[in-house]
């Protein structure tokens, strides 16, 4: 009873004292200087508000709709994103049990000889018996400095890093699709051009041949008009081109199977003049909507995660406090094996102080000190990185607008100019090189303000994804 009582005493201090709660250091945000109020954006196209979880629904464009809902459902990307969230909650569970006493069950049966001539057994013994011994044993460690309670906060804030690592994969696959898909529209239209300027070029072959073959014209007009067919085909080629390769990379962005890859098929909807008059952005951009980004939630979390590494790794410089039990029944003959006096039981409890551990105890937190002042600056570069991306693509986004304004300008002078010089050739006032320059600098300016319009999108998209659109946490 002696050691009964001291078990229960030595249980009750423990509990007394865990109430003591763990080892610092408590987790505490690090200071940023972050822009105050609200970001306006200098667009002309803005909304006053933004459903960020369906962002791309605001283009209009069914097709891009359904590209996106087959990307979310067939990507291997955030099915590894989601497997990974399932080992991490495992972790968390196996961490979270060492909290818990441990409690197993047993049951041992033996037959055994003893020696007849060692002189231990009495005289007519028998040297052959039995021992049955079924029973239940339990161990439990006292968390006194809070060494479980801290490895339990650091598999927590590692699980809501790995799932807020799934809508950063989440967020840029969105981005991926919308962007992938605007290039494709914007070859479209590239191919588009070039096949109507081809046209054009091959009717001006055509009739400066028939001008050569009458004398009007001299050989030189004719190898000019050559030239420039010849040009334009090339243009006309690779557009043709990049809109294979932009087919293949959606197919393989929505996870289709390797032959639909080779030979892609994917369904167009809005064009890419109507997807650029839609495109709009928030009228403000509060700072703090910065928290909602994935990777900036991701970074925090592994920063605590080490935070708490720290607190358990400084518990191995204190005591030990374990206590075990057992209980059982024990007897040589199954008859007699839950007879009330086969009952055995045992308490103790124990402390263990380390006392020389060769600097390995040093070292570990020192390693996990190294991780938190790591994870401390890898959070700090992604804050950094968030703001400048929310910077860059509002620049490219009020950059393109102004660029597009101006080209449309420039489109409309050089149609005139265009009009101009076919009337000059025509009267005999200048070669026909003046009229191949006009038709080069309008289909250029043409194809740039397609250029221009698809990077416009791109920047839209980029400022959504750059402030989490498309994922909530969980």
């Amino acid at each position: 009873m002696k050691t009964f009582s001291y078990s229960l005493s030595a249980l009750t201090l423990a509990l007394t004292l865990a109430g003591c709660g763990a080892l610092g250091p408590n987790y505490e945000r690090p200071a940023q200087s972050l822009p105050t109020g609200v970001i306006k954006p200098q667009s002309a196209h803005t909304t006053p508000s933004v459903d960020w979880l369906v962002w791309w629904k605001s283009f209009q464009d069914p097709a891009l709709n359904a590209l996106l809902d087959e990307a979310t459902a067939n990507s291997q990307d955030l099915a590894l994103a989601a497997a990974r969230i399932d080992e991490s909650r495992a972790s968390l569970a196996l961490t979270h049990s060492s909290r818990f006493p441990t409690v197993d069950a047993s049951i041992n049966a033996s037959r055994s000889q003893v020696s007849e001539n060692a002189g231990k057994l009495q005289p007519g013994a028998n040297p052959r018996y039995n021992d049955f011994q079924p029973g239940i044993s339990s161990s439990f460690e006292i968390d006194f400095w809070g060494k479980f309670q801290r490895a339990d906060e650091a598999a927590r804030a590692r699980l809501l890093s790995v799932e807020a690592n799934r809508g950063t994969v989440l967020a840029s696959l969105y981005a991926n699709v919308a962007q992938s898909y605007f290039a494709l529209r914007s070859f479209d239209a590239q191919v588009a051009l070039a096949e109507l300027t081809f046209t054009t070029r091959k009717e001006n072959l055509r009739l400066q041949t028939k001008r050569f073959e009458g004398g009007v014209v001299g050989e030189l007009d004719v190898q000019q008009a050559v030239a420039e067919a010849a040009g334009i085909e090339a243009t006309l080629l690779q557009a043709q081109q990049n809109r294979r390769a932009t087919e293949a990379t959606l197919a393989v962005l929505v996870g289709r199977n390797p032959a639909d890859i080779v030979q892609p098929n994917i369904a167009r909807g809005t064009a890419i003049d109507a997807l650029f008059s839609r495109a709009t952005v928030p009228a403000e951009l509060p700072s703090d909507i910065l928290n909602r980004r994935p990777d900036l939630i991701a970074a925090e979390q592994q920063l605590i995660a080490a935070n708490a590494d720290l607190g358990q790794a400084k518990a191995a410089y204190y005591p030990t406090i374990k206590l075990t039990a057992s209980l059982g029944f024990e007897s040589r003959q199954l008859s007699d094996l839950f007879n009330p006096s086969s009952l055995f039981w045992n308490l103790a409890s124990g402390i263990t102080q380390p006392l020389f551990r060769a600097g390995s105890i040093d070292a570990v937190v020192a390693g996990a000190n190294a991780r938190k002042v790591q994870a401390t600056a890898q959070y700090a570069l992604a804050v950094q990185g968030a703001f400048k991306d929310v910077h860059d693509a509002l620049n490219v986004i009020a950059s393109n607008e102004a660029l597009v304004t101006t080209a449309d300008k420039r489109i409309a002078a050089l149609r005139e100019v265009l009009r101009l010089a076919n009337l000059r050739y025509i009267n005999g006032y200048s070669s026909y090189l003046e009229v191949l320059n006009a038709q080069r600098d309008l289909s250029q300016a043409e194809s740039g303000v397609i250029d221009a319009k698809r990077a416009q999108l791109a920047g839209v998209v980029t400022l959504y994804k750059a402030v989490g659109g498309g994922w909530a946490a969980p």
